[in-house]
């Protein structure tokens, strides 16, 4: 017969110093883990640090050996220089524009597309978003020669709208991350509401939109963060340069044979950098909320 019992009760002294031990365990790995996360996040503000230094001094501080972390005198006048360069507040207006319009066209088409393949059910539903999910590998030098054509063809050459439309308005990542989760919401709420007499489309506007505001969150600070910083589709798209966006902009500064002021263009790419960190720091909360919730499985 197997014996049930378990082992020698401990006594409350020795009960004590296990908890003691736990305690000063977890403390200790507390600690260690903290130190070496700071450790990370330092480093990795090691290049913006040098970016802000670098904006505040003389281009011949930028090449001395051993580095300068910290510049011996602030010269403002390089952000001044900026401005006079080249007219940045269009550039940044122009930027902020087709950023703003795709952001607001990925909410709209990934969220009711995900919807779709996450509640919907029709016929190829599974190799169209198999197709959609295959997207992701084909890099963008191989599809902006037709992309050129088509747009040229529609006469929308040297427009912001080509850059809007195809094809930033929409987004396989989006409509992934959207789907993913989509599919942890409880089906009872829509059917409570179909009951309730709602449509289709009433359910997914005032039920399932409510609900994903995180997720939505998320793929706006994507979103945005990755076409405010788009080089390569405006430099084909666009040829005036009252049309031309903040990264383009910002390759003037280096002038015409690359003897522009080091500082002067990092002063001009700190400033853009800002609007970028301004909205992360807004989203923050809800960009952690939104990544959690939609690597929850249903």
């Amino acid at each position: 017969m197997i014996s049930t019992t378990s082992g020698p009760a401990l006594s409350s002294g020795e009960r004590f110093r296990v908890r003691v031990r736990d305690r000063w365990l977890r403390t200790v790995l507390d600690g260690l883990s903290f130190f070496f996360l700071s450790a990370v996040a330092l480093l990795m503000l090691v290049p913006f640090w040098w970016l802000l230094v670098t904006s505040l001094r003389t281009p011949a501080q930028s090449f001395h050996l051993p580095p300068v972390w910290f510049p011996s005198e602030l010269i403002l006048a390089n952000y001044a220089e900026v401005f006079t360069r080249i007219p940045f507040g269009l550039l940044a207006l122009n930027s902020l524009k087709i950023t703003v319009l795709i952001v607001a066209g990925q909410l709209v088409t990934c969220s009711l597309a995900a919807y779709a393949f996450a509640r919907l059910r029709f016929p190829g539903k599974s190799f169209l978003f198999g197709a959609l999910m295959a997207s992701l590998m084909v890099p963008i030098t191989l599809t902006i020669i037709p992309v050129f054509m088509i747009v040229r063809f529609l006469g929308l050459s040297d427009t912001h709208t080509a850059l809007i439309l195809p094809p930033a308005l929409t987004s396989a990542f989006g409509v992934f991350l959207l789907r993913q989760f989509y599919l942890t919401i409880p089906t009872e709420l829509e059917d409570a509401a179909k009951i309730d007499g709602a449509s289709p489309l009433q359910v997914f506007l005032r039920v399932i939109v409510p609900l994903t505001l995180a997720p939505l969150s998320v793929l706006a600070i994507f979103a945005f963060n990755g076409y405010w910083n788009e080089f390569f589709r405006p430099l084909i798209f666009l040829q005036t340069t009252e049309k031309f966006t903040l990264p383009l902009g910002l390759v003037a500064l280096r002038g015409m044979y690359g003897q522009g002021s080091i500082s002067v263009i990092l002063a001009g790419v700190f400033i853009s950098l800002l609007p970028v960190l301004l909205v992360y720091v807004v989203a923050q909360r809800h960009l952690v909320e939104g990544i959690t919730l939609t690597g929850i499985k249903g």
